[in-house]
């Protein structure tokens, strides 16, 4: 499950890369090497393989090719609280790509400040020329492996 447009809870479709029923699995944000992806699940992340089904949440409206990520939803409940404005990454839909992930590489919890900038940025400038820009160094980043965990 994750929070889409307007707040709105829906289901976010992946390949599975982590262990069934590991720890924390629905809690906490994924990590370098983190323990709870299987080997298979490091190579199909690593080519973002697992991101792929999300092309059928764009298909059903869920989601667009461009926007900010989409996040669990006990994650969103505890980001508002702590994070002045944090809802309003919610005004466009969630995307299978976005500024932050190009540009940040990583989602550790310490820099959820920073992703956010990121967000807003591609929220307040969204345009063709700037998802162009997003599409290609996605590219970039999937032939590359970068920020891959």
């Amino acid at each position: 499950q994750r929070v889409g447009l307007g707040g709105k809870v829906f289901t976010m479709y992946k390949f599975r890369s982590m262990t069934i029923n590991a720890d924390n699995q629905n809690t906490v944000m994924t990590q370098i090497n983190d323990n709870r992806i299987t080997k298979v699940g490091k190579i199909i992340r690593k080519w973002r393989i697992d991101e792929l089904p999300q092309l059928w949440n764009v298909l059903r409206g869920d989601m667009s090719l461009i926007g900010p990520r989409p996040e669990l939803p006990n994650m969103v409940e505890k980001l508002e609280q702590e994070i002045p404005f944090y809802v309003y990454r919610q005004l466009v839909k969630p995307g299978l790509s976005g500024w932050a992930q190009v540009t940040q590489g990583d989602n550790h919890v310490e820099n959820i400040a920073e992703k956010l900038e990121y967000d807003f940025y591609y929220i307040k400038n969204a345009s063709f020329s700037l998802d162009l820009l997003i599409i290609i160094k996605t590219i970039k980043t999937i032939l590359s492996g970068f920020g891959a965990r």
